[in-house]
């Protein structure tokens, strides 16, 4: 339960905010180990009805999460308190969503908690990755350089991430345009050009016939089939957030013809960059493999990953536990199998990483290049087509005439 509350702390200035606690009394119990002297106290009123619990937009974005990363670094490495650091980023920052997180961080550190502990009250906003990167910088002392290597990864991330995505989007952008185009043709334009035809008695060719009632069907029919698409639609996105319907579109992206192999190289890369990242700060492999799987986004390398941990506990190699599975490549074992007798780990997956990210980018620049003139070509064979069977009985028609 979200508690409101408004407060004096030690310095005498009054603080306000909100507090989520199982009730009321632990609210107050965790605001007076923070030093605060409560003033009011009041349960906050949900709002957004069944949108409540949407988390589509969390207003801290990517870009927000990177740049405040490096603040943290820079203001560390010119060894600032931890508490100072926050509270100049709370009120310096522009986000009002981080700057009330970044100020409960505040407080929970002022309160004695690590700074991982109070960044892990915010899943939405810093992932089990990234507190355990904190956590990792807090045991090792290197807080500052931790939070680096926490920006350059969300930036290679992004980067990657907005690569394919910005791939998808195009041929959907597209696909979109044609079928409206044709939805309108069929219903707007098509039906006007029917009643001409109709009014000549003329006999029109069997191809004009079908384009016909394909039209008659669509104006007939339309808001039917407006609906069913509708309802459809609203039961797919039930279905993909169960673990059923998440499992099968994971599956399917490895399997679907022409992005199997970009899926597989993002994957690979994230893979690769997340253990890299993680090693790095001083992690333990077998916590690297765990929460490398919480973050890959693909259930199929999840369940891999999670199988290789279990192995790596049982005293496997990593090389031999990511070795029994068909998903990683040969090539991607070896070369870990290289850093295992090396100790070069770091650097191993570090080449990968920079590697696959690279076969990433020039796998979505292959597929576009290949989209757009079969996407373009397609629109336009669609609506000469479609022309072409309207437009030869009205010529034959003035011809007649």
């Amino acid at each position: 339960m979200i508690f409101s509350y408004k407060a004096i702390d030690s310095t005498g200035l009054e603080r306000k905010g909100n507090i989520d606690a199982i009730s009321i009394d632990a609210a107050i119990s965790s605001l007076q180990n923070r030093g605060l002297i409560i003033s009011t106290i009041n349960p906050e009123v949900e709002k957004g009805g069944i949108f409540k619990n949407v988390t589509l937009f969390s207003g801290v974005k990517n870009k927000d999460v990177v740049i405040l990363s490096r603040q943290i670094a820079t203001m560390f490495e010119a060894q600032v308190s931890a508490l100072r650091v926050f509270r100049m980023l709370s009120g310096e920052t522009e986000n009002k969503v981080l700057a009330k997180v970044l100020n409960e961080i505040s407080d929970d550190i002022q309160s004695g908690n690590p700074i991982s502990v109070a960044m892990a009250k915010h899943p939405k906003i810093f992932s089990a990755f990234y507190v355990s990167m904190v956590k990792s910088g807090e045991e090792s002392g290197k807080l500052d350089q931790c939070f680096m290597y926490l920006a350059d990864y969300l930036d290679r991330n992004y980067e990657i991430t907005s690569k394919v995505r910005g791939a998808l989007i195009y041929p959907a952008f597209i696909a979109f345009t044609f079928l409206v185009v044709m939805i309108l043709m069929f219903t707007m334009v098509i039906p006007k050009i029917s009643t001409i035809l109709t009014e000549t008695g003329q006999e029109v060719p069997f191809f004009t016939k079908i384009i016909l009632a394909i039209s008659s069907f669509l104006v007939t029919y339309g808001i039917l089939i407006l609906i069913l698409a509708v309802v459809g639609a609203f039961f797919f996105i039930r279905f993909a957030k169960t673990d059923i319907g998440k499992n099968s579109i994971d599956e399917f992206k490895l399997k679907v013809f022409g992005f199997k192999t970009l899926y597989r190289k993002l994957y690979l890369s994230r893979i690769a960059d997340n253990l890299n990242t993680l090693l790095l700060s001083g992690i333990s492999v077998v916590r690297a493999l765990e929460l490398t799987a919480e973050v890959v986004d693909n259930r199929v390398y999840e369940r891999i990953l999670k199988k290789a941990n279990e192995d790596v506990k049982n005293g496997s190699a990593v090389s031999d536990a990511l070795g029994q599975k068909k998903e990683i490549p040969g090539v991607f074992v070896q070369m870990i199998r290289v850093g295992e007798e090396t100790g070069e780990m770091g650097g191993i997956l570090k080449t990968m990483s920079t590697f696959y990210r690279r076969e990433v980018f020039t796998a979505v620049d292959t597929i576009v290049s290949m989209i757009e003139p079969v996407m373009i070509v397609s629109l336009a064979l669609g609506v000469g087509i479609l022309l072409a069977a309207i437009l030869m009985p009205i010529y034959n028609i003035g011809s007649a005439m």
